[in-house]
């Protein structure tokens, strides 16, 4: 798939398309409407975009022209076409988080994460689409049918925000918005071939007005708002817009988005093995980045964080059993087939704990979050594979429990950083070590500690490599 030509404005990059909007070298409703053309061409086979908002994105556009020409004061996405997600209210819209049952739950007012868009002057121009509950590693369900993967038909595009990856890969929109709990962001940015930022909790502020009782807890400690695009640093644009102020969550913390430089030389722990389950391929390329890191000078060593596996089994523990109270009846209720039993497979990983266990489990993810800590005074940048395997087949959670159990083993490296809770995950494509021919995406995830996805963009800024579709 081509997601690059000089003349569309559609493959553009958010900070191309913002630039050149804000100088007036183009307008925003020709980008918009290049966007929208653009998901008239590909969204009928992907459908990544479940809601086109064609009218209203039009009439942003002609809005932030206006604002131009008036020399207003201009966002950092002024003008610049995005996507959001169906699971976050958008005023006027339904937030449906994929479910039959919530296809009229319309919202009246925008969630801090779009109202943050808004601010910084992005034209939303379609909402994307997600699984049942959003609580699936692929994105089908009976309300909005499947979405598919730019590559190919037979990987999933991942999930949950597999309609964001799959829209942004594409080129429906230059930058999409998603969230993540347990891989939501990097697992389809790792499908998709794009990149993706879950940010520190408490960095973006999050909240539906629709919701009918706040988030539990481990979704509060956990679940957080980022930006998938092409480009890492459309990811720092993303993430300057979505992290603005919002009174209505009590848990945003006014963190500054940039940091004190780094003493150099600075370390890097890879983990090309981290369980040793790991698909060639997926090693491959974790090695491929360090040794791209140590010619840019970076003090790159192979060594595994400490108690990740633990830190893992963790994350199964304390959410599974908060499932069991809290979200395993909604989707027996108001579920389809698919995510049914994917609830089921899911919550047979865990053994079902009492209080006392599970308040044990908050101590005991304490300690491993000063470990990680202590690891990340010598190494503040660690390099994992986001999955030990390459792209799951579409709906391959859907098999027999068997192969839904390994492909929850696969994900023990997306799923123990949560555990720790601090630092930014930044997920970058890299499409190396694969047969010819093999034009699947392969992974190469850098995490960074407390709040820090500056350091992200400054590692992309001394050793990226070119990572486009083409």
């Amino acid at each position: 798939m081509d997601t690059r030509r000089e003349n569309e404005l559609w493959s553009w990059s958010a900070v191309d398309l913002a630039r050149a909007i804000a100088t007036r070298a183009i307008s925003s409703r020709e980008a918009v409407q290049s966007s929208l053309d653009r998901i008239a061409e590909v969204n009928p086979a992907l459908n990544a975009i479940v809601a086109v908002l064609a009218d209203e994105a039009l009439a942003a556009a002609d809005a932030a022209d206006a604002a131009v020409k008036s020399s207003a004061e201009l966002g950092a996405l002024h003008g610049v076409p995005v996507t959001v997600k169906v699971n976050v209210d958008q005023r006027g819209q339904a937030t449906t988080n994929g479910v039959v049952a919530f296809r009229d739950v319309i919202a009246t007012e925008d969630s801090p994460v779009v109202a943050n868009l808004r601010k910084a002057g992005a034209v939303i121009v379609g909402r994307t689409n997600t699984p049942a509950f959003s609580h699936r590693w692929f994105t089908n369900n009976d309300l909005h049918g499947a979405t598919y993967n730019p590559w190919s038909r037979r990987l999933t595009p991942g999930g949950s925000s597999g309609g964001a990856a799959s829209a942004v890969a594409s080129g429906m929109g230059a930058i999409a918005h998603g969230n993540d709990f347990g891989g939501s962001i990097r697992y389809p940015a790792y499908a998709c071939g794009v990149a993706g930022l879950r940010p520190t909790p408490g960095r973006i502020p999050a909240f539906n007005p629709s919701a009918t009782s706040d988030r539990p807890i481990t979704a509060q400690m956990m679940s957080v708002q980022g930006p998938l695009a092409r480009s890492v640093a459309d990811l720092g644009l993303g993430l300057a817009a979505m992290a603005q102020a919002d009174a209505r969550d009590g848990t945003w913390l006014p963190v500054p988005l940039q940091g004190a430089p780094l003493k150099r030389p600075i370390g890097v722990a890879i983990a090309p093995v981290p369980f040793g389950d790991e698909a060639p391929e997926v090693s491959a390329a974790v090695r491929a980045a360090g040794r791209w890191l140590a010619e840019a000078g970076f003090a790159v060593e192979e060594t595994v964080p400490p108690r990740l596996a633990e830190a893992a089994d963790l994350w199964h523990r304390l959410v599974i059993n908060e499932e069991r109270r809290v979200l395993a009846p909604m989707i027996r209720k108001f579920g389809d087939d698919r995510s049914r039993y994917n609830l089921e497979c899911h919550i047979a990983y865990a053994p079902e704990l009492d209080g006392d266990q599970v308040l044990a489990c908050f101590e005991q993810r304490l300690a491993i979050v000063r470990a990680w800590q202590l690891f990340q005074e010598r190494y503040p940048v660690i390099i994992l594979p986001v999955s030990a395997q390459l792209p799951f087949r579409f709906d391959q959670d859907q098999e027999d429990a068997t192969v839904v159990r390994a492909l929850l083993d696969a994900q023990r490296p997306l799923l123990a950083r949560l555990s720790v809770g601090r630092g930014a995950d930044r997920d970058r494509r890299r499409r190396a070590g694969r047969r010819a021919g093999d034009r699947r995406p392969l992974p190469g995830r850098c995490l960074s500690r407390g709040g820090r996805a500056d350091r992200g963009a400054r590692i992309k800024a001394d050793a990226d490599r070119p990572a486009r579709l083409n």
